[in-house]
């Protein structure tokens, strides 16, 4: 049976909840990548993160059931600042402080991970927040 790419992760926890929701839909699907990125998260970038892999079959009703997932956890998270559910939950390098950290880890120790945040991005006006705002929309 040969299975096609339906998404990317860029952690397996994400990854698992995805292929669960496929899974409880009785989709056939598995990640590909996942013990490397387990094992490795610094080479998420290098080898395209975790790849939840869909039966070809199936691939339409995947797409359907992950697009329905997102937009769900979209409604329950909006912009604070402006209301727009075109959120979505990303990494963001840390302060310009940590990149000199990252660096002199670099140099010392002979490579370390860059520093990063998990952050809520709001794609309409570009304001970027965590779980504990508590701004509302005007």
């Amino acid at each position: 049976m040969n299975f096609v790419i339906a998404a990317t992760y860029d952690n397996y926890i994400d990854a698992h909840l995805a292929m669960g929701n496929l899974l409880s839909e009785d989709i056939n699907c598995w990640l590909k990548d996942e013990n490397t990125i387990a094992i490795h998260p610094g080479l998420t970038n290098a080898i395209g993160g975790i790849k939840l892999m869909v039966a070809a079959p199936q691939i339409e009703r995947a797409l359907e059931i992950l697009r329905k997932a997102k937009q769900q956890y979209q409604e329950q998270n909006p912009c604070p600042r402006c209301g727009s559910t075109n959120v979505e939950y990303i990494t963001t390098p840390k302060k310009a402080a940590t990149w000199l950290q990252t660096f002199v880890s670099i140099v010392r120790l002979g490579g370390a991970a860059m520093a990063a945040d998990k952050v809520y991005h709001c794609f309409d006006c570009g304001f970027e927040f965590d779980d504990t705002v508590k701004e509302t929309v005007n």
